[in-house]
């Protein structure tokens, strides 16, 4: 359905902002042919990265082609959100006509307003927000435990190994004693990751990594992103646990995405009472289940809070939460807005974040 409803919603909304872009443009019908053109065929190849094709030409070129395209469908929203304002304005005559129609005038303010838009979305995404977590528990840890914890690096065409070496700059001046990672390592494809050698970023990180899949790890095939995962030295955890320290139990989630899945229920069963419960499940759903499970923490991502304005006000209403700290009852979540985003570089009323979270045995626990 999705691979059905999403390409006539674009091509509607393709029609209706190019359109305007020709009536507003005070230029000839050539110039006006080739700027049309040109940003319907930046749309389109959309659907050549979504079928897969980057994977078959040269990295930089298939780099350029994913920023191109998927920036091109957030511009193309924000053009269709401008325009419809500009018609309501101008079907109550509080906007003269003559602006969208030749005017160089309304040519240069939508072309000013796109630009620090996107400067500002782009710069913002850029900024790497630090968010600071204190969690208590009265069960017993032999220790403080200084925890990054992320999501969402969707590493790949647009998320080089550069970035990545920054992120890991990041995480290891924190001097973590465990990192943790909410799925979605991945992008849509393994390739980049394997041709620029980024297992070689993680073996960076001063600290032990645990992880579960996030469903872009189905999507970039799976057993390749497994393979990926052990030579990066991550451990992943599939429904599986691990303990650290005989104090701290990791559960780790498969995603969703299969619906073959371990329940919690079944999960938790198999942890130590006496040992603090973390969970990595990628989407953040049923959250009561994880409640009633008795685990002490679980660490989501998945939304990115929609990573633009307004489809973070969708997000907000979809997940019980989209983004940030919550509690049900005894067991706090976090779910992380991520750290890298998917598609076009731009973060607009959201943010990309890592969560330093230090967890402390509570005063007066035995």
């Amino acid at each position: 359905m999705f691979f059905i409803v999403f390409p006539l919603l674009v091509l509607c909304t393709m029609s209706y902002v190019l359109w305007h872009v020709w009536c507003i443009l005070p230029l000839g019908k050539v110039v006006k042919w080739l700027v049309v053109m040109a940003m319907a065929a930046c749309l389109i190849s959309l659907f050549f990265f979504l079928g897969g094709k980057l994977d078959h030409i040269p990295l930089d070129t298939a780099s350029v082609c994913y920023n191109v395209s998927t920036s091109s469908i957030i511009i193309l929203l924000y053009l269709l959100m401008t325009f419809l304002v500009a018609d309501v304005l101008r079907l109550v005559r509080l906007l003269p006509s003559r602006l969208l129609h030749d005017s160089w005038p309304g040519t240069l303010f939508v072309l000013a307003l796109m630009l620090v838009i996107f400067i500002s979305g782009n710069i913002h995404y850029r900024h790497k927000v630090r968010v600071p977590l204190e969690l208590t528990t009265s069960k017993h840890l032999d220790k403080e435990y200084k925890i990054v914890m992320v999501s969402d690096l969707h590493l790949g065409y647009h998320n080089r190994r550069s970035e990545l070496a920054r992120w890991v700059d990041l995480v290891n001046a924190e001097k973590p004693d465990l990192v943790l990672v909410a799925g979605d390592i991945i992008d849509n494809s393994v390739r980049p990751l394997l041709e620029e050698h980024m297992a070689e970023e993680f073996h960076r990180v001063k600290a032990p990594i645990y992880a579960c899949l996030g469903n872009h790890e189905y999507y970039s095939h799976q057993p390749r992103a497994k393979e990926f995962y052990q030579d990066a030295g991550i451990h992943l955890l599939i429904d599986q646990q691990a303990v650290v320290d005989s104090t701290i139990t990791i559960i780790g989630r498969d995603d969703r995405t299969n619906p073959q899945r371990h329940s919690l229920e079944e999960l938790a069963k198999n942890a130590a009472d006496s040992t603090y419960t973390i969970v990595l499940d990628h989407q953040p759903y049923e959250l009561d289940k994880t409640e009633a499970s008795h685990i002490d923490f679980q660490l989501s991502g998945h939304t990115h809070r929609g990573q633009i304005w307004p489809i973070s006000w969708i997000t907000d209403h979809v997940y019980e939460c989209s983004h940030g700290p919550w509690q049900r009852g005894a067991t706090h979540f976090y779910v992380s807005s991520g750290l890298g985003i998917w598609g076009g570089k731009y973060r607009i009323g959201t943010q990309s974040e890592y969560v330093v979270a230090t967890l402390r045995q509570a005063n007066g626990a035995p």
